[in-house]
């Protein structure tokens, strides 16, 4: 339990030690996160929530602002008494990871954001947000949405993990998110989140551009820097497991050592 709220929790790797706290993107779950995991479980403790909502964790009928999903991982980290950490999120989980960060939550060391959903209300065209709020439920369509905002497709497989994922979350949740979450703008406390932050971007990524990155969450906040993976869409920790475990890696002495 965390926050009153039975979370589904995925954790591999070392028992003790720095910790790697993945949130994951909207209408995804844990899973998502599972082959970057792979590839670092040998040298951290690994920790990832499906958040309120989404995977395999309750689904309560309110409670879906960004402050609660925030909420939530706090009482979890507190729950796990990790002394130190990064947050890693992705997409909706960034913006999450924005959120609980600004709080200088304690053992907070590091924030590595792929491709995040931004502080700013995220741009998507008013159809476009139709088309999803309207596709809830339907297998089909969240394959058709997971090999939109894909660049490197993933095989059959993952399309199906990604689709499920998309049709096993609460319609409260995805709900919520479209008509609310993504439209919250925290960007007046961007100014407060600290230490190093490294921004992940996909080169191809047409949903989350670089260009929205730079200038929505690595120009407002001190230390931050952006890295592109080259021919990569939104779905990076799916797209390119490799690629974005190895950026977490080649950040290790600085996440350990801030």
């Amino acid at each position: 339990m965390a926050n009153g709220i039975a979370l589904e929790v995925m954790q591999r790797g070392r028992e003790k030690g720095y910790a790697l706290v993945f949130l994951h993107y909207f209408g995804g779950s844990s899973r998502s996160w599972s082959a970057v995991v792979d590839r670092l479980q040998a040298e951290y403790r690994c920790i990832a929530p499906d958040l309120r909502g989404f995977g395999q964790s309750d689904a309560p009928d309110t409670g879906y602002a960004l402050s609660d999903y925030a909420d939530d991982v706090a009482h979890l980290i507190c729950r796990l008494d990790l002394a130190h950490y990064a947050l890693v999120g992705h997409s909706m989980g960034g913006k999450v990871a924005l959120a609980l960060a600004a709080r200088h939550p304690p053992g907070l060391e590091a924030l590595v954001l792929v491709a995040p959903s931004p502080p700013t209300p995220e741009p998507i065209e008013q159809a476009e947000r139709e088309r999803l709020i309207a596709s809830h439920g339907d297998h089909a369509a969240a394959r058709d949405s997971a090999r939109r905002i894909t660049t490197l497709p993933p095989d059959d497989a993952m399309l199906d993990l990604v689709a499920d994922d998309a049709v096993r979350t609460s319609r409260q949740a995805w709900l919520a998110w479209l008509e609310c979450g993504s439209l919250e703008d925290i960007s007046s406390v961007m100014s407060d989140v600290a230490g190093p932050v490294l921004v992940v971007a996909g080169g191809s990524d047409l949903q989350i551009p670089a260009e929205l990155l730079e200038r929505e969450v690595v120009r407002p906040i001190a230390g931050a820097r952006m890295v592109c993976v080259p021919d990569a869409g939104h779905l990076l920790p799916i797209e390119a497991p490799t690629a974005v475990a190895g950026l977490i890696r080649a950040q290790a002495a600085i996440l350990q050592t801030f």
